[in-house]
């Protein structure tokens, strides 16, 4: 499995099921966010929330003979033997009174399980852990503002135990919304961490004892 880091929220995730090659996209965002998102070609998009940082549909050009297949709410999906599982969240701390809601999306890709958290404004629930289990490579907001902060993040990292985490949703250059940056993280996450242009990973080398943090370039 590849994952490249687009920016924002926004990941291409790639992997090889029976032969077949897929791509799944998540979050596409739009000019708005002052930043560019790349042509890039996919088979299933998944949308957390309808904000126009998060659900640029238009932005992804369909893989040729296979057309493009958007998920945008709870519930279990199976597309191309991608198993893909929607779990609802709130965008903030008041049950979506403020920012409304949001969806978690877990792909089982392979037998490797991504969790993309989406625009997830609090900490897990009992009931929330139950339907995510396990998980292997943990992708996490952590900028606050709209999201959970650098404290919060971790104390969901310690809810889920991956075996790897990278950070999206904060500061970088070019963007044009006001978020925390990714240092409060690192400390946070106790400032190890690799920095990599893309993570390429298979099941038989995952990290089996202790979480590790991978900071994805923006691509």
């Amino acid at each position: 499995m590849n994952i490249t880091w687009l920016g924002h929220s926004c990941f291409k995730i790639e992997g090889k099921i029976k032969g077949q090659q897929i791509t799944i996209l998540t979050d596409p965002f739009d000019k708005s966010t002052g930043l560019r998102l790349p042509k890039v070609r996919a088979e299933i998009v998944t949308v957390s929330h309808y904000h126009d940082g998060h659900s640029n549909v238009a932005g992804v050009t369909p893989v040729e003979d296979k057309g493009l297949v958007v998920i945008d709410r709870p519930g279990e999906y199976e597309v191309a033997d991608v198993f893909v599982f929607g779990i609802g969240s709130y965008h903030d701390k008041k049950q979506g009174k403020e920012l409304g809601k949001s969806v978690m999306f877990k792909f089982d890709v392979g037998g490797i399980k991504v969790l993309h958290l989406g625009d997830i404004g609090t900490v897990l629930s009992n009931l929330q852990l139950e339907k995510i289990d396990d998980v292997d490579v943990l992708l996490i907001p952590i900028g606050g503002k709209y999201t959970v902060n650098a404290k919060e993040a971790a104390e969901i990292v310690r809810q889920i135990e991956p075996r790897i985490v990278i950070p999206m949703h904060y500061k970088i250059p070019g963007l044009e919304i006001d978020l925390d940056g990714l240092d409060n993280f690192k400390k946070e996450m106790g400032n190890k961490a690799e920095t990599v242009s893309k993570l390429k990973i298979a099941k038989k080398d995952l990290p089996v004892d202790d979480v590790k943090l991978i900071i994805l370039e923006k691509s």
